[in-house]
């Protein structure tokens, strides 16, 4: 559904502008409604799902025991601070405040079409990860049996 790599700039008010090229999937796929949330497992990475896609992760998440801590510390960051979204008629939506800071996503940001989802990342995080290199030893069976 989603790829690619933008460049992104958020406003002074905390707000990014769907690329051009989203916009129709957005609106027609997603009903224009995203679902924002932390990645729990990057820390410069905001998760955006389509609606109906987050509503299936939300359920998965949420039937995890709360009696695990990773369950709990993984139901907080996806389930409790999800929010909602609509793009307005700019196609620009609204990130909010307290995941911007703890991810610090500022001025400069990047988009990355994931298939099911997109990754918002901080412009210094996205670059940090970009130039790690996956080395032999972390190579797992299923990419070896990739045919790149």
């Amino acid at each position: 559904m989603f790829q690619g790599e933008t460049a992104i700039t958020i406003d002074d008010k905390g707000r990014l502008t769907i690329p051009t090229a989203y916009r129709e999937q957005v609106a027609g796929e997603c009903a224009n409604r995203l679902v924002i949330t932390y990645n729990p497992f990057e820390s410069g990475c905001l998760w955006l799902f389509p609606y109906a896609a987050w509503e299936l992760v939300r359920d998965q998440v949420n039937a995890l025991s709360k009696v695990v801590k990773a369950h709990r510390d993984m139901q907080m960051k996806l389930v409790g601070a999800a929010a909602v979204v609509e793009p307005d008629s700019a196609a620009r939506i609204l990130l909010p405040a307290s995941q911007r800071a703890t991810t610090g996503i500022e001025k400069k940001a990047v988009l990355l079409g994931m298939g099911d989802k997109f990754e918002l990342w901080s412009e210094q995080e996205h670059l940090q990860k970009i130039r790690q290199t996956i080395g032999e030893g972390e190579i797992t069976q299923a990419m070896a049996e990739l045919r790149l």
